[in-house]
């Protein structure tokens, strides 16, 4: 599903992110685990495409990364990816439905006339059926979450990019959150690659990659 080798990109004066060698299998849950600073956001931001690297080589999905142009990358995490973010990301002024509707609009996995019942499903899943009709502003934090996760797997998206999905969580929110995106991605038959600075949390996905050593202090 992702496979990096020797991808290497400058970050700021002296310091570089270099990682050898990075491969997750189609159906993985995999954590990126490491403190603030190590690494692992640039990983997943790279695997995105939201950074291009200095060098090397990216392939997601059987895509060369490299060779695409903005207007593609922009195509590929619409059709490939789905995100989870820390912030949710959620707009405001619409509801839970809509907020997931909206995300199916960068993508054309789903028909437009299948839309509704496709986002009303996933909402339904992640246990928000009395709540698709809700703003935002009137859901607590963890259900909030909850239509993000939604809104990530709504397209059929055959890779998840979560960072920080908990961090802003309480210890029962952030657990179930957790038990949650873990059940959704098994059901759904989706890779996950999740970005956390919490170990025991990395723990309780199958497989964690620590990032700790892929930023680096180098020659001017």
């Amino acid at each position: 599903m992702v496979t990096l080798d020797e991808v290497r990109r400058k970050l700021g004066p002296g310091v570089e992110f270099h990682c050898k060698h990075f491969h997750v299998q189609p159906g993985a849950h995999m954590a990126l685990w490491g403190p603030s600073g190590c690494g692992k956001s640039t990983l997943l931001n790279l695997i995105s495409g939201l950074l291009r690297p200095d060098s090397g080589s990216i392939s997601v999905d059987g895509l060369d990364l490299i060779k695409l142009s903005e207007g593609e990358l922009d195509r590929f995490r619409g059709e490939h990816l789905g995100f989870v973010f820390q912030t949710f990301n959620l707009l405001a002024p619409f509801t839970a439905l809509q907020n997931v509707m909206l995300g199916m609009r960068f993508s054309d996995t789903i028909p437009d006339k299948e839309w509704k019942d496709r986002a009303t499903h996933i909402l339904e899943r992640v246990g928000l059926a009395h709540r698709i009709h809700a703003k935002p502003k009137t859901m607590s934090v963890g259900e909030q979450q909850r239509v993000a996760i939604a809104r990530a797997l709504a397209n059929k998206q055959k890779l998840i990019v979560a960072d920080e999905p908990t961090g802003s969580l309480d210890p029962k929110n952030a657990a179930a959150t957790m038990d949650l995106l873990l059940e959704m991605c098994t059901e759904e038959k989706v890779t996950l690659l999740m970005v956390t600075h919490d170990r025991p949390t990395a723990e309780r996905l199958p497989e964690v990659f620590d990032c700790l050593g892929l930023v680096s202090e180098v020659e001017r």
